[in-house]
């Protein structure tokens, strides 16, 4: 049977060495989540209220595609 150094490290344990090494513990792994996801939820919430913007101005003329030469 092979040793415990001879086995190949779990993946959980892997990823938690290179955080390690970049100096990202749990606490600090779990606030940048946290400040990823905010930012994705307000970028989000921005894109919403344009679309409502839009929607809410006169309406314009649709806009037609140019015709272009294939060769």
């Amino acid at each position: 049977m092979a040793s415990a150094e001879e086995r190949p490290k779990k993946a959980c344990c892997l990823v938690s060495e290179v955080l390690a090494e970049a100096g990202l513990d749990r606490k600090k792994a779990q606030k940048l989540r946290r400040q990823v996801l905010e930012g994705v939820v307000l970028l989000c919430q921005w894109q919403l209220e344009r679309l409502r913007e839009a929607e809410s101005a006169e309406p314009q003329r649709p806009k037609r595609g140019r015709k272009v030469k294939v060769e």
